[in-house]
C-alpha cells in the first residue's frame, strides 16, 4: 500500500522532504545567537559587578544602590540630600585604619557589635582592594566604601540619619545597626588637633590687640594736626579734632578689648576715614617723617621724667612711716609705763651670756617688723628655748618695743631690749662714722634744699643712713664681750627654717659668713666702690664677688683677734668726703671684711623680695631665710603682693594693739 502511494506521486513527496535552504540559515542564525547569548551574558554580568567592586567611588549612583540592597530606604529621598558630585570626591589613599590616637584603632563595630579586626595605617591601596574584591557577595564591599566614606566627610552618617527617619520595619532596624554612628580614630583626631590649633590661635590673640590699634591711629591723627597743608584747612582741622576726642573718649581706660564700648568701632571707622582724607591732602612722607621723629623725641624725654618721678616717688614712700606703725608704738608706750616695774623685766636672763647657746642680734626701730623676725625664728627652731634676741632700738622706740614682747612673748626663747644710749663707749671721739654723721655737710647732704651736684642715685640719700643703728654691726664684739659667735639678723629678714646649722659650720678662719651676690642679676665690687680713686683701685679688685648683709654668722673671737673694728675705723676717716663710697653699711662691709668673708650656701639666704617680683619661687621655698632687700617693703603698701603672705603669717592680726592701730594684712 505505502508503495503503491509512493510509486503514484513521487515527485510531490520528494519536494516536501527537502527543506528551503533561507528556513535552515535563519534557524541556524537563531541557534548561533541563543548559544552566544548564553556564553556571553555570564560573563557581561561577572564583568560588571567586578567593575562596580573595583570602581565603587565613581559609580554616580552609589548612594541609591547602598539604600536599595536591603536598607529599605528610597532613592530618591537619599538623593534629594546633599551629596557630593564626582569630581569633588578623592580617591581612598589607603589609610582606612588609623594607630595615631596611641594604639590600634579599631574599627567601628559591626551588626553584631563585635569589632572588625584593625590594620596598621599607611597599607598600600593594592591590598585594600584585593580584600575587596575578594568578598563574598557585594555587602562587604559596601561596607568598605561605607566607611571609608564616613572618613572622608560623613556621608556614612547622612545615611543613617536618613535611615532613622524612614524606619518602618523590624528588618530596617536591625539593618541600621551596621551602619557605622561615629568617625574613625583619624577623623576624632584631625578635630582635636584642629580644637587644639583653634585653641592656640586665639589663645595667641592678645586681649588689647583692638586697643593698640585704635592707639596707633591716634597717633597717626596727632601727626597729621601738625601737618602745614592740613593746618591750612580749618573745617578738616576741626573734624579731625572732633574725631580724636570721641575715640579718646570711648578708649577712656579701658586696658582690654572687652572694656570698650559698643558703639568704639563705629568712632574708629569715622576717625579712619578722617585720616584716609588727610592721607589725600598731605603725600610728602619727608614731612610725616620729620614729624615722627620729633614725636618719638618728646616722648622719650618724657619717659625719662617719669622714670626720675617714679624713683623719686618710691623713695619717698619707703620713707614714709605709714600710720598704722605711728599708732602702734604709742600705743605700747603708754601700756608699757602704766606697768610696775616688776612687770617691765623679761625672764630668762641669764642666758644672756651663756656662749653655749645660739645668739642673734637685731637692730631697728621698727616693731612690726622685729616681731616677724623673732617669730618666724622661734617657730622654725628646733629647740626655741636655746635661742637668745638681742634687740636694740632708739630711745625712742625703746619702751613699745619692750612692751610688745612682754605681751607678746616669742615662746620659750629669750628676749633682751637694749637702746642705744646705754653703750656710753659709742660716742663721736671713738667711732668715725658717728662723729660723721653728726658733721654739718652731712647734714646739709641729706635735707639741704639746693645741692650743687645732686646725687643721681637716690638710694643713697635714705636718711637712714643717719641713724647710728644702721652701723651697730660694726661694733658687736664690743657690744656682747661674752659671746664667741652670733648671727646677725636685718629687720627685713623672714627665717623659713631652723638656724641652728649655722654655729656648726667650719668657717676656716674667717670672720664674717655671707652668701655671695655675684651671680645672676647681683653684683660685684665694681658696683659699691669708686675704682677710679686710686686707694680703691690698688687695694681690691673691681671683679670680686660682693656678699649680702642682712643674714650674717660673725666669728666674735677672730673678729678680736683680727682687729676688725680697726680696720673699719681706717676706712671711715678715709671716706670722709664720701670719694671711696657713698653712704651706706655694705660698701664698708665689703672693705672691712676683704679676705675674711666665708661663703654660705645660697639656700640659706635668699635676697630680692623687696625689689624683684621674679625671685624664683622654688628657691624660696627651700631657703632658711628670705630677704625684703629694696624699698619694697611688705610692710608698706608698695610691697610685692605676690610675696607678703610670707612676711604677714607670722603676725597675729587679732592682737588688739594691731586692731587698735587699724593694722591689716
Amino acid at each position: 500500500m505505502f508503495a503503491v502511494r509512493g510509486s503514484e506521486n513521487p515527485d510531490k513527496n520528494t519536494h516536501r522532504r527537502k527543506p528551503n535552504s533561507k528556513m535552515v540559515w535563519t534557524r541556524r542564525t537563531v541557534l548561533l545567537l541563543l548559544l552566544a547569548l548564553t556564553v556571553l551574558s555570564p560573563l557581561a554580568l561577572y564583568t560588571s559587578r567586578l567593575s562596580a567592586a573595583l570602581n565603587p567611588i565613581q559609580t554616580r549612583d552609589f548612594p541609591g544602590e547602598i539604600t536599595n540592597q536591603g536598607r529599605g530606604v528610597k532613592a530618591d529621598k537619599l538623593n534629594a540630600l546633599p551629596l557630593e558630585t564626582v569630581s569633588s570626591l578623592k580617591e581612598p589613599v589607603g589609610l582606612v585604619f588609623s594607630e595615631e590616637l596611641g594604639g590600634l584603632a579599631k574599627e567601628s563595630t559591626g551588626s553584631e557589635g563585635q569589632e572588625l579586626p584593625s590594620r596598621k595605617a599607611g597599607e598600600h591601596k593594592s591590598r585594600v582592594l584585593s580584600e575587596v574584591t575578594a568578598a563574598a557577595d557585594g555587602t562587604e564591599v559596601i561596607e568598605q566604601v561605607t566607611r571609608q566614606e564616613a572618613q572622608d566627610g560623613g556621608l556614612a552618617s547622612a545615611v543613617s540619619d536618613e535611615q532613622e527617619k524612614t524606619t518602618g520595619s523590624q528588618q530596617q532596624s536591625s539593618s541600621e545597626e551596621t551602619v557605622p554612628k561615629q568617625t574613625s580614630a583619624k577623623v576624632v583626631m584631625d578635630n582635636s588637633q584642629a580644637a587644639r590649633t583653634d585653641g592656640k590661635a586665639k589663645s595667641s590673640v592678645l586681649p588689647d590687640t583692638r586697643i593698640r590699634n585704635i592707639k596707633d591711629q591716634l597717633i597717626k591723627a596727632k601727626v597729621y594736626l601738625g601737618l602745614g597743608s592740613i593746618r591750612a584747612n580749618s573745617q578738616y582741622l576741626k573734624d579731625l579734632r572732633q574725631r580724636i576726642r570721641e575715640v579718646q573718649k570711648v578708649l577712656g581706660d579701658a586696658s582690654k578689648d572687652t572694656d570698650l564700648p559698643k558703639n568704639a568701632n563705629e568712632k574708629v571707622k569715622a576717625l579712619e576715614q578722617m585720616l584716609i582724607k588727610g592721607k589725600q591732602m598731605q603725600d610728602d612722607c619727608s614731612i610725616v617723617v620729620k614729624k615722627l621723629r620729633a614725636m618719638l623725641h618728646s616722648a622719650e624725654e618724657q619717659l625719662h621724667a617719669h622714670k626720675k618721678q617714679t624713683v623719686f616717688l618710691t623713695q619717698l614712700a619707703a620713707k614714709t612711716l605709714p600710720k598704722g606703725l605711728h599708732c602702734l608704738p604709742l600705743r605700747l608706750a603708754n601700756e608699757y609705763f602704766s606697768l610696775d616695774p616688776g612687770q617691765q623685766q623679761f625672764p630668762n636672763q641669764h642666758k644672756l651670756s651663756n656662749p653655749k647657746l645660739y645668739h642673734y642680734a637685731l637692730f631697728s626701730d621698727n616693731i612690726l617688723a622685729t616681731a616677724v623676725v623673732v617669730n618666724s625664728t622661734v617657730l622654725n627652731a628646733k629647740y626655741p628655748s636655746d635661742h637668745v634676741f638681742h634687740i636694740i632700738t632708739d630711745r625712742l622706740n625703746y619702751a613699745p618695743m619692750r612692751m610688745w614682747f612682754l605681751s607678746n612673748p616669742p615662746g620659750k626663747a629669750t628676749i633682751e631690749v637694749q637702746h642705744i644710749g646705754e653703750f656710753t663707749w659709742l660716742n663721736d671721739s671713738y667711732s668715725p662714722v658717728l662723729k660723721q654723721l653728726g658733721s654739718q655737710s652731712m647734714i646739709d647732704y641729706y635735707f639741704g634744699t639746693n645741692h650743687a651736684n645732686p646725687d643721681s642715685n637716690l638710694k643713697y640719700r635714705n636718711p637712714k643712713y643717719l641713724s647710728i643703728l644702721n652701723h651697730l654691726r660694726f661694733y658687736l664684739p664690743e657690744i656682747y664681750p661674752k659671746l664667741d659667735k652670733i648671727v646677725f639678723l636685718d629687720d627685713d629678714i623672714v627665717v623659713k627654717k631652723d638656724l641652728t646649722g649655722l654655729w656648726s659650720i667650719n668657717m676656716k678662719g674667717k670672720v664674717n659668713g655671707a652668701v655671695e651676690t655675684c651671680g645672676e642679676g647681683f653684683h660685684r665690687f665694681d658696683r659699691y666702690l669708686n675704682f677710679s680713686n686710686p686707694v680703691i683701685a690698688k687695694n681690691f679688685d673691681p671683679h670680686a664677688c660682693g656678699w649680702a648683709f642682712g643674714m650674717n654668722v660673725f666669728d666674735l673671737a677672730e673678729w678680736k683677734k683680727q682687729n676688725i673694728t680697726q680696720i673699719y675705723h681706717s676706712w671711715q676717716k678715709l671716706n670722709q668726703d664720701r670719694s671711696l663710697w657713698k653712704l651706706g653699711t655694705l660698701p664698708p662691709g665689703l672693705i672691712t671684711f676683704w679676705n675674711k668673708t666665708f661663703p654660705l650656701s645660697r639656700s640659706w639666704h635668699v635676697l630680692g623680695l623687696g625689689y624683684n617680683p621674679h625671685v624664683n619661687s622654688r628657691d624660696i621655698e627651700r631657703a632658711a631665710s628670705i630677704h625684703y632687700n629694696g624699698n619694697m617693703k611688705p610692710w608698706l603698701e608698695i610691697g610685692l603682693p605676690k610675696f607678703r603672705s610670707y612676711w604677714s603669717k607670722y603676725l597675729n592680726y587679732d592682737q588688739h594693739f594691731l586692731r587698735e592701730c587699724n593694722i591689716n594684712p
